[in-house]
């Protein structure tokens, strides 16, 4: 038993290593979790915001550092702090987020023109705040989300 045990971590390790975020990403990861979202205290009012939509499930406000003419985040009020780890029971509340994203850019005047949604998910997509959200870009030309590999 203790032999297998040795083995799966030996596994479980070099997985880490060779697939897994940097040591210093995570170690920045844990202790953001630790000291609890800062969307979460949004949330509780310990931090101001510009809020422009709320409900019993989801927020949105507008992002301190806007990327476009219309940036706003939609994240719900349950704390889950990445896609990876939604549970089944999450999936009506990841539908609301969608449509809350849609009364939002009908509201804001992009529905007709475009308007871009995201979720970032882990390092190499630049996710720094662990609790999920999705954020709601529009009102001007979008430039592609990522450069092609040609």
């Amino acid at each position: 038993m203790k032999k297998s045990g040795i083995i799966c971590f030996m596994i479980l390790l070099n997985t880490i290593l060779i697939q897994g975020q940097s040591t210093e990403y995570q170690n920045n990861k844990l202790e953001k979790i630790k000291n609890g979202s800062v969307f979460t205290k949004i949330i509780n009012r310990e931090l101001p915001a510009t809020i422009v939509y709320e409900d019993d499930d989801i927020i949105s406000f507008v992002p301190l550092r806007q990327q476009a003419r219309v940036h706003l985040l939609i994240v719900p009020k349950k704390e889950i702090y990445t896609i990876n780890d939604i549970a089944d029971t999450d999936t009506m509340l990841l539908g609301k987020m969608m449509q809350v994203a849609k009364i939002l850019a009908k509201e804001n005047g992009i529905d007709e023109t475009g308007y871009r949604l995201s979720i970032n998910v882990n390092e190499d997509a630049g996710q720094s705040v662990f609790h999920i959200h999705m954020h709601l870009l529009g009102g001007n030309k979008l430039g592609p989300m990522v450069d092609r590999i040609d």
